[in-house]
């Protein structure tokens, strides 16, 4: 997971990773995002308004750690959601939610 965590922030520094329900949605709808990763513990509003979207879109969801330690690690408050648009980082993000 820590992995996973450290590539976010990676990318995150970079400008190529988006955070929150509302900006990963408006990423989605717009074709940028690559892949999701969704906290443990994202609530249902979270779920409903960018995993279905994803799924509808054929874009890749990544289980994460939970809300809590996922902002956290990235410096931000509790997170449940965040988008990759880079397809490499999201390829290198994949890859890491596969090995957990």
């Amino acid at each position: 997971m820590s992995n996973l965590v450290g590539l976010l922030g990676l990318g995150l520094k970079a400008g190529t990773v988006i955070v929150g329900v509302e900006a990963v949605r408006r990423s989605l709808q717009g074709g940028e995002c690559r892949c999701v990763v969704v906290a443990q513990d994202a609530s249902r509003r979270a779920l409903e308004k960018t995993v279905r979207l994803a799924t509808a879109l054929g874009v890749p969801r990544i289980a994460g750690p939970p809300a809590q330690e996922l902002g956290m690690k990235l410096g931000k408050p509790p997170v449940m959601v965040v988008g990759v648009r880079d397809p490499a980082l999201a390829a290198g993000i994949i890859r890491a939610g596969a090995e957990q």
